[in-house]
């Protein structure tokens, strides 16, 4: 995995200079940021929707 992000950022530095590695860097760092702020919400969804499935099914929703 990290020879695959080595490789990702070695061709962004060959083919962009300065500015355009910065807007990677930024947008990157954007996406990061939203990610993380949405994953509590997502996790309690998606747990709710586990959940229902297995009460569904018949057999007991554990977890915490």
């Amino acid at each position: 995995m990290y020879s695959a992000m080595f490789r990702f950022w070695s061709r962004l530095s060959s083919k962009e200079e300065g500015q355009g590695l910065v807007e990677y860097a930024l947008i990157i760092a954007l996406i990061a940021i939203l990610v993380i702020v949405a994953f509590p919400g997502l996790s309690d969804a998606l747990k709710g929707i586990f959940q229902n499935i297995t009460t569904e099914v018949g057999g007991t929703a554990t977890g915490g």
